[in-house]
């Protein structure tokens, strides 16, 4: 039998840091189409959903996923945690690929190399990049993370901590030996790269990069360093941001 590869995009309008980002233009398309549209390219899966909440701010998420025929799930606005299991129960993935909305040069490639390492590595979890004390290798922006359907459901059982259900995959990884997980670094080092989108300065940068390519979508991860050789400028414009940890949590949720 056919193992079932969804990836979800989670995604909503009530960003502390720039509210309605997902839906905001990036080169004539709203950031959630670019997301959407180069997921879709990545070989190894097999349907592509976004999972946005049951808040009313979400009404524009989900009108713009049923206008355009994008399979849409809608949650627990910040038990992000229990958003993805009830999605992947929806769509019944076997495998699920964790992606967010603010991320528009998510790699394809990238995605079908982490989906293959979580393959062949036979583990629970396998993922680009994981907090410190790991070390980022991969740009901020192409971040991938995929788990098998019982590892999910698991989790969803038994984590307890905020951060662990707002950032869905923690528990996954936040205690050695608890799950098999692989890390699917890069060689060389791209960490230091962010394309991202948390503040209207990663924003800008963005729609530059968009620029660059002349609005298309279709540029790999290897076009984009190619291109940010020449232009050693657009670093320097988001590069005071301070990335949130997988530990920060939404000072909106209350405790209890």
């Amino acid at each position: 039998m056919k193992v079932n590869v969804v990836a979800i995009i989670q995604g909503r309008m009530s960003s502390s840091r720039l509210p309605g980002k997902i839906l905001l233009d990036i080169g004539g398309r709203p950031m959630l189409t670019r997301v959407l549209l180069r997921a879709r390219r990545a070989q190894l899966v097999d349907q592509v959903v976004v999972a946005t909440t049951t808040d009313p701010s979400d009404d524009p998420v989900a009108e713009f996923c049923k206008k355009r025929g994008y399979p849409c799930y809608r949650g627990n606005l910040f038990d992000v945690l229990d958003r993805y299991y009830q999605a992947a129960k929806l769509f019944k993935a076997d495998v699920i690929v964790r992606l967010t909305a603010d991320c528009p040069v998510i790699d394809p490639g990238e995605i079908d190399r982490t989906i293959k390492a979580f393959f062949d590595s036979g583990a629970d979890f396998a993922a680009n990049r994981l907090p410190p004390p790991f070390t980022r290798t991969t740009p901020i922006g192409l971040d991938t993370e995929v788990c098998s359907f019982n590892a999910l459901k698991r989790a969803w059982n038994e984590a307890e901590a905020k951060f662990e259900r707002e950032h869905v995959m923690p528990y996954l990884y936040d205690e050695p030996g608890r799950f098999k997980i692989v890390l699917v670094d890069h060689d060389p080092d791209y960490g230091h790269f962010r394309w991202t989108v948390d503040t209207p300065a990663d924003l800008a940068l963005l729609r530059e990069i968009y620029a660059s390519f002349n609005n298309s979508d279709d540029f790999t991860l290897e076009d984009l360093l190619e291109k940010s050789e020449k232009h050693p400028e657009w670093q320097a414009i988001n590069a005071n941001i301070r990335h949130n940890t997988f530990k920060d949590t939404d000072a909106r949720v209350k405790d209890g």
